[in-house]
């Protein structure tokens, strides 16, 4: 059966780390509530509620907690739409090989589905995804494989002929919870930090050919 390939959003497609960043100073200013020390790389790649009570520690009522990341969430999009985006270096390159090589592609993400569909308004990326799994598609989110193996079901591929792109710890650690080789970017880590969690480790997506995914997946399979 053919590979299938499931991204991460930010830090693996678009650079939105400046924006994302930003929106939470902007909200703890509006809500007068300090933001610890080093606390946007605590929170890399997890769900805004996970975010809210258990890093930053503002409030672990459920009602409290969804008001705030939906206000966190409208203030990256005013950003974004305020400041545009474009994608990583080497994204479009690699989608279009990945496309023409009839490859199905999925976003499998904890942000929310109305900041992808936002940045895919200004971007025009959405032709290359057949299918987005957003944070309100699951239950848990990563290191939790719910994403991951949800996006590979609407692909139609097995979990172990998928390949995971990722930049973050959790989402590596989804990718091999779930059963799925693992691609990591150096875009929010170094290579040293990603590589005990990754089948390959690249700076950026058009390293890769399309061959070179057949022999990560023929390569887990032999390892068997």
């Amino acid at each position: 059966m053919q590979i299938g390939a499931l991204f991460d959003w930010d830090g693996v497609i678009i650079d939105s780390a400046r924006q994302h960043e930003a929106s939470w100073e902007i909200l703890a200013r509006e809500i007068e509530r300090p933001l610890p020390q080093g606390h946007f790389n605590l929170g890399f790649g997890r769900r805004n509620e996970a975010i809210i009570a258990d890093i930053l520690k503002w409030t672990h009522e459920s009602r409290r907690i969804a008001t705030l990341s939906k206000r966190k969430e409208e203030i990256y999009r005013e950003l974004v739409i305020a400041e545009g985006t474009e994608p990583l270096p080497g994204v479009k390159e690699f989608l279009l090989l990945l496309r023409d090589a009839g490859v199905p592609c999925a976003i499998g993400s904890s942000t929310h589905r109305t900041n992808i569909e936002t940045i895919f308004a200004i971007t025009g990326l959405a032709r290359f995804f057949s299918h987005v799994v957003s944070a309100e598609d699951v239950r848990a989110g990563k290191p939790d494989p719910q994403v991951f193996l949800l996006g590979a079901k609407r692909i139609g591929r097995v979990p172990a002929r998928c390949i995971v792109f990722e930049d973050a710890l959790p989402g590596l650690q989804a990718a091999k919870a779930g059963g799925m080789r693992a691609v990591a970017v150096t875009t929010t880590h170094v290579a040293a930090d990603l590589e005990p969690l990754a089948d390959r480790v690249v700076a950026q997506l058009d390293e890769l050919t399309v061959a070179d995914l057949e022999a990560i997946v023929q390569s887990a399979a032999r390892a068997r």
